[in-house]
């Protein structure tokens, strides 16, 4: 599996061999085992994408990760090698990474704030999995609309180049990274590759909004973003885990920003209304056919952090993205 590697003081381990010495240093118990350098973090992900790692190790791998709990090094090695090996992929404005598993979710409702931003001159690049989601996938939305996703880059730069958007999904963009995703099934619990996929930002986008579903992984996301040199991010608690704002609450919003550090901001309730019985058709509210006060409510106050993400506004210049909406092409 893969050729052996040189060193000062001559040849040593093949990939498989490498690699177990990782997991041996993630995993040999109290007072002996350590974090992986952003190297050595970055050198295994290269190993278990390029198919280069036995099975049996991937899971050692990925499970001794998730139980010594996320490190932003780590974290940030493992990113760096995932990027390397996405497909190349046209610029955007705003990264928008969509990879939530919320059992009670509904519809996407963050899709539309991303298409109105789009619309309005801010190219978004969507890109995820919503296979552990027990709602509506983006997928389905996206038909519902009548579009679809993207599978290479060039139907992603004409998509972005017709509307401001388009979706990659991560099955399409990076099969490998997708396959250690789909490991969920075998373990029963989310590894780091959820927070990997997060930080993706395939577009090489000046901003990107991050939504997670446990706030201890904020601070997590943000050190990665700094370790990562990313120009900005913003990340919040979210429904299910997605970069979609609760219109009824006060919201708390975290940032990260390559020239002024790290802020934190309080957004405010929009709204007191709540939703009541099953979702409206998401077509019908992009159409205005159909109204409903919360929901468009969570869409404005959606695309607010995504404006806030781009410095160009807020819930004010939000609302009138939204109301300035076009017919979707």
């Amino acid at each position: 599996m893969g050729g052996r590697v040189r060193r000062a003081g001559g040849v040593i381990a093949a990939p498989v061999e490498r690699l177990a010495t990782y997991v041996a240093a993630l995993g040999r118990g109290p007072g002996r085992s350590r974090q992986l350098t952003r190297a050595e973090a970055a050198d295994a992900m290269a190993m278990l994408l390029d198919g280069q790692a036995d099975p049996m190790q991937v899971g050692a791998f990925l499970m001794l990760l998730r139980y010594r709990g996320e490190d932003a090094g780590e974290i940030a090695g493992l990113v760096e090698a995932a990027r390397a090996r996405l497909a190349a992929c046209p610029s955007a404005a705003l990264d928008w990474p969509s990879y939530g598993a919320g059992r009670s979710r509904g519809a996407p409702w963050f899709l539309l704030a991303a298409l109105a931003l789009g619309q309005a001159g801010f190219p978004v690049l969507m890109h995820g999995s919503n296979a552990f989601s027990g709602g509506t996938s983006v997928g389905e939305a996206l038909a519902m609309l009548g579009l679809a996703a993207v599978t290479d880059a060039t139907a992603a730069s004409a998509s972005l180049k017709a509307r401001g958007f388009a979706y990659w999904p991560i099955e399409a963009l990076c099969p490998a990274f997708a396959a250690l995703l789909e490991l969920r099934r075998l373990f029963g619990l989310r590894s780091p590759m959820n927070t990997v996929a997060r930080l993706l930002n395939p577009s090489g986008a000046r901003a990107g909004v991050d939504g997670v579903f446990h706030p201890p992984y904020i601070e997590t996301h943000l050190a990665a973003a700094e370790a990562l040199g990313s120009s900005r991010l913003l990340v919040l608690k979210g429904g299910g885990g997605e970069a979609e704002r609760n219109p009824a609450k006060q919201v708390e919003i975290h940032l990260w920003d390559a020239a002024q550090g790290r802020a934190t901001q309080t957004l405010p309730a929009l709204t007191d209304a709540t939703p009541a019985g099953d979702d409206p058709d998401i077509a019908a509210i992009w159409a205005g056919t159909a109204r409903h006060v919360a929901i468009e409510a969570r869409v404005v106050g959606t695309i607010a952090l995504g404006l806030i993400a781009l410095r160009q506004g807020g819930d004010h210049e939000a609302k009138i993205v939204w109301e300035t909406r076009r017919a979707i092409i």
